[in-house]
């Protein structure tokens, strides 16, 4: 009894420090990814005041852009795990971190060529894909150049706070910016949609700059030497890095881009309808941020546990990370259920006649967000766990199935047969998300069994050799 009740407290310290190290490590990237979606988030808001038809070209323009940068951040992602495995194996740990560090740099550069050259067709692919072309021409002007960020970097070294300083910095420059480049403040001249690229464009050069600073002469990332040498080649970290991170750059690309789909079918209802849509997935991407920070924290907690062969470690990062997400999840979903028009106040004008439209076909997609928060924190959490775990592929196929396979067949199906328009689009994307979450946490609960007879049977191997 008395081992009983010690093995108890041991149980629950250990699940109680989890929490801590979770939360310590969770909440700065929560409020980087938070003052991250601030800097489109402040778009929408000022393009909003602007107008309708203003809204609707920025977030064309928006979701293109996304739809690009986010496959080449998952690549990029992969650097993540990497360097946390490195992290918890101690051995050769600076080195591999900056190896892994300059990899990345590598896999940058590769993606944003390409990507910079196919965002200037911006006009060409939207009316490709039958969007208005006003809308379209107008969008082009608001896609500007990439930024990839160096997030990971600091996520994996559990040291966020860094980059979530220098992003706050960056959003109250955009918020000065589009102030003064939309409207004409500050003796400069009204430039609508446009000022607004400019703005984001500008700071965003301003947060890489600002990351880059602080990882080459920040205290704590001096002794990693990042960007020293950072030309030569390690050609199997570098292919690694990609065998790894292709498939999770797939998995996000297979769920931006099913809702970027949702925005180009919304075109087909009208103005109002990209609108509403812009809208109600700017509020549920600001409340997604919260469990992708979560998601985060769980891939350096599994893959630091991984690293050091903490089976225990590794269950206690995953489910700590996914109940703290389905809490926050959960008061989200109500949020939205009882205060739709509040939430919807801070991007139009509530009280004027002219948005009425705009209005009510947001509360009704709210209605549907509020159905799929939990499922969407539930499969960001469980895509997470799994990248600590350096599980990409399979992953990836549960996203292509469920997003497209499964959520956008419902989508066309509820919007276009059934007559539901744009509420039917958002059914067929709560779907989706609620299919991939179910299949990413029976992956996990898989990995756990897998990984206990793995550790069983190399505990055997040692007892055998001593």
């Amino acid at each position: 009894m008395r081992f009983d009740a010690r093995h108890s407290a041991l149980s629950r310290d250990a699940w109680l420090g989890e929490f801590r190290a979770t939360l310590a490590l969770g909440w700065p990237l929560v409020l980087t990814n938070l003052a991250q979606i601030a800097l489109t988030t402040t778009d929408v808001i000022v393009l909003g005041r602007v107008g309708a038809s203003a809204l609707a070209a920025g977030t064309l323009g928006v979701n293109l852009y996304f739809a690009i940068l986010i496959f080449g951040i998952g690549i990029v992602t992969a650097t993540s795990p990497m360097m946390a495995e490195a992290f918890g194996r101690k051995l050769h740990m600076v080195r591999d971190v900056r190896r892994t560090f300059r990899q990345g740099i590598w896999a940058a550069v590769l993606i944003a060529v390409p990507s910079w050259l196919l965002l200037w067709h911006t006009e060409a692919i939207l009316i490709l894909f039958d969007q208005e072309p006003q809308l379209a021409a107008d969008a082009q002007m608001f896609v500007r150049a990439l930024q990839w960020g160096m997030r990971s970097f600091f996520a994996a070294l559990e040291r966020p706070l860094s980059a979530m300083m220098v992003t706050a910095v960056a959003i109250l420059f955009n918020i000065v910016a589009n102030w003064a480049l939309v409207f004409g403040h500050l003796g400069l001249p009204p430039l609508g949609l446009l000022g607004s690229g400019i703005a984001t464009t500008v700071s965003n050069t301003f947060l890489f700059l600002g990351l880059v600073l602080v990882a080459s002469f920040g205290h704590k990332f001096r002794r990693y030497r990042l960007f020293g040498n950072w030309w030569r080649a390690d050609w199997p970290r570098l292919v690694t890095l990609w065998r790894v991170g292709l498939p999770i750059g797939a998995a996000l690309g297979f769920e931006i881009t099913v809702f970027n789909a949702a925005v180009f079918l919304m075109g087909q209802f009208g103005t109002a309808s990209i609108a509403a849509h812009a809208i109600a997935i700017q509020i549920a991407s600001v409340s997604f941020m919260v469990p992708m920070g979560l998601a985060q924290a769980a891939t350096v907690r599994v893959g630091g546990a991984g690293g050091a062969r903490d089976l225990d470690g590794i269950t206690r990062a995953g489910w700590t990370s996914f109940v703290s997400a389905i809490a926050f999840m959960s008061g989200a979903s109500v949020s939205m259920m009882t205060a739709p028009r509040w939430l919807i106040s801070a991007f139009v004008d509530i009280n004027d006649a002219a948005n009425a439209d705009v209005i009510g076909l947001a509360v009704s997609f709210l209605t549907c967000a509020a159905v799929f928060q939990i499922a969407d924190g539930a499969q960001v959490v469980g895509a997470g766990m799994l990248r600590g775990l350096q599980d990409t592929r399979v992953p990836m196929i549960y996203a292509g199935l469920g997003y497209w396979g499964f959520g956008m067949s419902l989508s066309l199906l509820f919007a276009f047969k059934l007559g539901f328009r744009g509420t039917g689009i958002w059914i067929g994307l709560a779907s989706g998300l609620a299919v991939v979450a179910i299949l990413m946490m029976s992956r996990w609960v898989r990995r756990e069994r897998i990984g206990l007879v793995s550790l069983k049977r190399r505990h055997r191997e040692v007892l055998v050799t001593e």
